[in-house]
């Protein structure tokens, strides 16, 4: 009996098609794998310094600005007896009847002077009681901070520290009221030096594009200088608040405007009594600066090296070396300089074409 041709079912060959085709897929898989050039030789993988990570995350600042200080002198535990053609004289208020002899302080700003004794003369003299008459003295002075600070930046929170050096010129102190019966003083020095020393707290709350908002506040001490008889002088707590204002101009360098207000206070304590006043010279400033930080890429080394952008070396990665400071250092497309040459006012000329 004769087996004809292509009678070997349909089944079989079927079958033998789904093995041939899962073998070829295999060994391709296999030969993938097995690739007999070593990529990763020559797309190295870049080791990235941990300590200089760490230190680009610390941010170092220096600005300056204006500030106004008012300085105000709550009188309510004075008396003032203001007498013709002299310096008002505070002394312990309170009393039912007025001495006839009076002895207070003829000066109370940096330090307390004693008045000796003064004899009353309802005549020509005047008296008020600063409790019930709700009298202060009140002034104004203007300052010019120098401030250094450093501080750590984690995810949108910072803390850090920081001093500032303060040019300061006092002003005329003068009575809230009776201004016309009684007469103003002055602080007998004309220019001094405050130093205030911080912590420093603070949140980034808002970016748009290459601005930031920023909230933050100091907290610390000040110290007033010489002039000031720090036998009679106790100093309160230093706190600042403010709003900083960030324009970045490129990863490591930002220019800022800060707004900001002063709380602080003095407490004179007088010589020869148990009485004590108390200074507030809250003030309001406004700084401008600019902050740095180090790069967490060293710059290329390649003196002869054009490219625009982080880039490798090696196993190394650097910044560009073609870039100014205050450009981004690893820039998109077109982000440095949108405008093409030919349209800048440097060309007025039209020698560039580009």
């Amino acid at each position: 009996m004769h087996t004809r041709r292509g009678t070997i079912p349909i089944f079989f060959r079927t079958m033998l098609m789904v093995v041939f085709v899962f073998s070829a897929t295999h060994l391709s898989a296999q030969d993938d794998r097995d690739v007999s050039i070593p990529l990763d030789h020559f797309y190295a993988k870049p080791v990235n310094g941990g300590l200089r990570n760490f230190l680009s995350k610390f941010h170092f600042s220096l600005s300056t600005g204006y500030g106004q200080t008012f300085y105000k002198q709550d009188l309510s535990d004075f008396a003032v007896l203001q007498q013709p053609d002299s310096m008002p004289v505070i002394f312990e208020g309170g009393g039912q009847s007025v001495p006839a002899s009076i002895n207070g302080y003829r000066y109370w700003f940096n330090r307390a002077d004693p008045s000796g004794s003064r004899n009353y003369n309802a005549a020509n003299d005047f008296i008020v009681q600063g409790d019930s008459a709700g009298l202060a003295f009140q002034g104004r002075g203007w300052s010019i901070p120098l401030n250094v600070s450093v501080h750590f930046e984690f995810n949108r929170y910072k803390v850090g520290g920081g001093f500032i050096m303060e040019y300061h010129r006092p002003g005329e102190m003068a009575p809230n009221r009776f201004g016309d019966r009684i007469n103003s003083y002055s602080p007998d020095f004309n220019s001094t030096f405050y130093k205030k020393y911080y912590f420093l707290f603070g949140a980034k709350l808002y970016r748009y594009q290459y601005f930031v908002l920023s909230a933050d506040a100091h907290i610390g001490g000040f110290s007033l200088s010489r002039k000031f008889d720090k036998t009679q002088v106790t100093k309160g707590v230093y706190m600042n608040v403010g709003l900083t204002v960030e324009r970045e101009l490129s990863e490591y360098v930002r220019l800022f405007a800060r707004p900001s207000y002063d709380l602080k206070s003095f407490t004179l304590n007088m010589p020869e009594s148990g009485l004590s006043l108390k200074t507030n010279m809250n003030a309001w400033f406004l700084n401008v600066g600019i902050t740095y930080r180090i790069p967490e890429l060293k710059r290329c080394f390649i003196k002869e090296c054009r490219t625009q952008v982080n880039h490798q070396h090696g196993n190394m990665e650097y910044r560009s070396r073609v870039h100014p400071w205050y450009k981004k250092q690893n820039p998109h497309h077109g982000e440095n300089y949108p405008s093409l040459i030919k349209y800048k006012r440097k060309n007025k000329k039209k020698m560039n074409p580009y």
